[in-house]
């Protein structure tokens, strides 16, 4: 009995080893085989090219050494250095792997074919474990080759996100140097340009990683800018709202809408989530607003800025009484009436119906086709106006109009009939001149 379990013990410890050494086997088969292909297509253009310059050197009649149709040596190295350091990076030391990454960022930069052959020799799995690793040296070299492997290829992004990628994001920014996290962010914006996979948002590591990134005060300008790009490009996927806002994001935005280098990003972010009904109530309880919002309608050196805040106020002044109170306290008419003269067109119009909410002191009211409609005396959000209140408002906006027309009317004729006056007396002086001259004495 002893004798038959030493021989199946025996058996299965041997039958793995032959595993091991036929997967090693299989390996090295296929990295020949691709060496192969590519050395062929290369004699076969490098042929090609000693013959044509044969074909020229004789049509001048220039007499040229032999040409050795050999493999370049610089070819055979190139070949000898990807294999060696494909065999490290699955094989080696800790410190051999890490070697192998930076050499892999290397040769990705170099090669773009490079880039979709370390996709079928197993690469990416590999190096995506190496993010999870505490070494920063080790960690800092993998994230730079999976940049290089992610650019122009959606098959290794795909193999990525596949491997746990977002799932082995680093839980504390403090302790990374500024290159590495910098690595991270830039990563993670090529990712988020993956249209074909959604990536797993709610359940991953990526909106605590960015948001810890950009709330911190040691985060560079240039990392939190790519890090609102990202959160810019999740927030283009409807079912990431939630998760959005439950991880902060409107928070966070809000904190940089009034650094003028990241705030376009962070307000064309703000309002992709406005729209939301998370995302507006979460703006809606903001400290800063709209008293940031007002403030940066007043910034005309950058026009795109004004145009996403006056689309944000509009949006949240939508049948919302308490928030156009706000508003109105915070002093958004005057700046909304110097934004109808020196805006640009879309933020012109964008104005001109916000002032149409609000009454001529307090707010104005607008009629049930213009917009949102609200009672005084009600203070609940979206409650709408009465009907009488609605035509109270048109006649008061029949009058305003009314009144602006007999003002020009008025000034147009008064010019007119000064005009007249002008005339006449100059005609008066004209014929009096004239005839003097014409009398004799």
């Amino acid at each position: 009995m002893s004798s038959s379990r030493t021989q199946s013990s025996s058996s299965s410890s041997s039958s793995s080893v032959w595993q091991h050494q036929y997967m090693k086997l299989h390996f090295f088969s296929r990295i020949r085989s691709l060496f192969k292909s590519k050395a062929s297509s290369r004699k076969r253009d490098f042929q090609s090219s000693t013959q044509i310059s044969r074909t020229q050197q004789y049509s001048e009649k220039v007499v040229a050494p032999p040409e050795i149709l050999s493999k370049p040596p610089e070819d055979e190295n190139e070949e000898v250095v990807l294999q060696r350091t494909v065999k490290k990076l699955h094989f080696g030391t800790f410190e051999e792997k890490e070697k192998a990454a930076i050499e892999i960022d290397k040769l990705s930069r170099e090669d773009k074919n490079i880039r979709k052959l370390m996709a079928e020799l197993g690469v990416l799995q590999v190096l995506v474990s190496m993010v999870a690793s505490d070494i920063s040296g080790h960690q800092r070299s993998a994230v730079m080759a999976l940049i290089q492997l992610s650019h122009g290829t959606h098959t290794n992004k795909a193999l990525m996100v596949n491997a746990g990628i977002c799932s082995k994001l680093p839980k504390n920014v403090e302790v990374l140097d500024q290159s590495t996290r910098y690595g991270f962010a830039e990563l993670l914006l090529s990712l988020s340009s993956l249209t074909s996979l959604q990536l797993p948002v709610a359940s991953s590591q990526i909106l605590p990683f960015l948001m810890e990134t950009m709330n911190s005060d040691t985060t560079e300008m240039k990392c939190k800018e790519i890090c609102l790009a990202t959160i810019n490009n999740l927030c283009l996927v409807l079912e990431n709202a939630r998760p959005l806002v439950t991880n902060g994001a409107v928070k966070t935005l809000l904190s940089l809408i009034l650094v003028k280098d990241l705030s376009e990003k962070a307000l064309a972010s703000l309002g992709q989530l406005v729209v939301t009904q998370m995302g507006k109530k979460a703006m809606e309880e903001g400290s800063t607003v709209p008293k940031s919002l007002i403030e940066i309608l007043t910034w005309e050196d950058k026009p795109k800025c004004q145009e996403y805040t006056a689309y944000i106020l509009m949006v949240l002044a939508h049948q919302s009484w308490s928030q156009r109170e706000k508003m109105a306290n915070a002093g958004i008419v005057p700046v909304l009436l110097e934004v109808t003269l020196l805006g640009s067109p879309l933020v012109q119009k964008r104005a001109v119906k916000l002032l149409q909410w609000f009454k001529d002191e307090r707010n104005v009211r607008m009629g049930p086709h213009s917009g949102p409609q609200t009672s005084r005396e009600s203070s609940s959000i979206g409650s709408p106006m009465s009907p009488r209140s609605g035509e109270e408002g048109k006649k008061m906006m029949k009058n305003l109009v009314k009144q602006s027309l007999y003002k020009n009317m008025e000034m147009i004729t008064r010019r007119g009939n000064v005009d007249l006056e002008r005339e006449a007396c100059r005609l008066k002086s004209l014929i009096i001149s004239t005839s003097s001259k014409s009398l004799t004495y």
